[in-house]
């Protein structure tokens, strides 16, 4: 079986990628751009994201992953997932030093230049990278922000009740795909799950976002 064959589990796609199958390695990272987004957006400020952009984040780190995959020494796709949040999150350092540590303007001044000139997209356009965040051409502009809503809400619960509801709410995958994903069991997936949506329930009204 090969990645061409396009029904490969995140198991299979993590052995050929290591063996050298570009194809696989392309769809892996594929899988998880929507967790390294989220990840991006959790660890950057409302303020930083207006300078920063998520998405380019996520890019470097899938080309650091094409370059150092003769390193990643896991077999299984937690290790792997791990394995990219650990480059993402040192290149949100790097950028956060990059962009607020070295640079002369302060963001609050470019954020109230923003406001003077009636700018606050804060960086939505990242948003449709998420699986799952767009529908039709009129649906993009609503889904983003219920998208940028949610995601905001996730952000005050654990990272694992967190990518869980991401994936089984946004990304719309079934329990058994989430458990080989995350590489937890079939009781640990429904127990975040469950944890998870009790909590985001206290914060946010299913009724007001389609993704819950």
């Amino acid at each position: 079986m090969t990645a061409t064959d396009g029904d490969m589990s995140t198991t299979e796609l993590v052995v050929a990628s290591k063996a050298g199958d570009n194809s696989a390695l392309g769809q892996l990272l594929e899988q998880y751009r929507g967790y390294l987004l989220m990840l991006a957006h959790r660890n950057l400020s409302e303020q930083l994201r207006r300078r920063v952009d998520p998405g380019d984040i996520v890019q470097v780190t899938f080309l650091e992953a094409k370059r150092d995959l003769h390193s990643f020494r896991g077999d299984s796709p937690g290790e792997f997932a791990a394995w990219l949040r650990g480059m993402l999150k040192n290149n949100v350092a790097t950028a956060v030093t990059r962009h607020v540590m070295t640079q002369k303007r302060s963001i609050r001044r470019e954020v109230n230049a923003d406001a003077k000139q009636g700018n606050d997209s804060g960086g939505a356009p990242w948003i449709a990278q998420l699986p799952g965040s767009t529908t039709s051409p009129s649906g993009v502009v609503i889904k983003e922000e219920t998208a940028v809503a949610l995601l905001e809400a996730l952000h005050q619960l654990p990272e694992t009740q967190a990518e869980a509801i991401r994936l089984r709410y946004m990304e719309g995958l079934p329990l058994a795909i989430i458990v080989e994903r995350m590489g937890k069991s079939d009781t640990a997936v429904a127990g975040l799950l469950k944890r998870g949506l009790q909590k985001l329930r206290t914060i946010i009204d299913p009724k007001n976002n389609p993704y819950m």
